[in-house]
């Protein structure tokens, strides 16, 4: 008898555990899915849901804020995706916010993302919906790699050959970079050549000074000056022009703001004379 008692007692103890296990389970579950507690639906529009699936997480500012609902094709173009969110985040999602579609991870569950709107401060409504984001395909993704590592072969290539160029060939500037002479040389004749150029400008300096062209140099300086003195006089002149032009506009304005107020005048009195011819025709 007592041996029976003792296994009944186990047993009592095994199934108010697992009740306990179970209730807990549904609890976390429930909570994760948003079964208990107050919710408010959303919807969102896309070309491509991307693999998102019903009981996807929903994120805000980094959050997990709801839970993808329901996941609805509405032609080949368009799919709607029901959201529901806990109730007391509604009040930071604004209307101009919007949803996009990524990855938990590199190699994770979609995720479906709530980016905060900038300029609207409306609170979207139960049932609103959100504009959305096209997320990146891996397959657009991939094409773009691919692209760049042609590129990079055919840049890999094209040095190659220059390379090989430089160090075998026999044009001028392979020379240059393989001969010390010649880069000897090239470097002597620039040196000339500023040398040159440096004595062409010392001449011109003693040129100035020796009388026999000073009156050259004096007449260059003379046209230079009367140059400068006719643009300064030209801009003068349009200075004057413009400020003439802005005078007569302000004229034509003043006048015709008077001419206004002397139409609006009148009709006032006439109406006026109106008004006591009515008055005087009751009387």
């Amino acid at each position: 008898m007592e041996k029976q008692s003792g296994y009944t007692w186990k047993l009592g103890m095994f199934v108010t555990i697992g009740l306990l296990l179970f209730i807990m389970a549904v609890y976390f579950i429930g909570k994760q899915q948003n079964l208990f507690g107050s919710t408010f639906h959303i919807t969102s529009q896309f070309k491509n849901v991307s693999g998102l699936e019903v009981g996807n997480n929903v994120r805000f500012s980094g959050i997990n804020v709801g839970t993808v609902e329901e996941i609805k094709l509405i032609n080949d173009s368009s799919v709607v995706v029901v959201l529901v969110m806990k109730e007391d985040v509604r009040k930071f999602i604004k209307t101009d916010a919007r949803a996009s579609i990524g990855s938990d991870g590199l190699m994770g569950d979609k995720v479906l993302t709530i980016s905060p709107g900038l300029k609207s401060q409306k609170i979207i409504e139960d049932n609103g919906q959100l504009a959305s984001i096209d997320g990146i395909e891996m397959a657009d993704l991939m094409k773009s790699v691919k692209k760049s590592v042609d590129n990079v072969g055919v840049i890999s290539e094209e040095l190659a050959i220059f390379s090989h160029s430089m160090n075998n060939g026999n044009g001028a500037l392979a020379r240059l970079v393989r001969d010390d002479k010649m880069a000897n040389s090239v470097s002597n004749t620039l040196s000339n050549l500023e040398s040159g150029t440096k004595g062409f400008s010392d001449n011109m300096e003693a040129a100035k000074s020796n009388f026999l062209f000073r009156g050259y140099f004096k007449k260059k300086e003379k046209e230079k000056e009367k140059k400068k003195e006719e643009l300064k006089e030209k801009k003068e002149e349009q200075q004057e022009k413009a400020a003439k032009e802005k005078e007569q506009k302000e004229k034509e304005l003043k006048e015709q703001k008077e001419k206004e107020e002397k139409e609006k005048q009148k009709q006032e009195e006439a109406k006026k004379a109106e008004a006591e011819k009515k008055k005087s025709g009751q009387k």
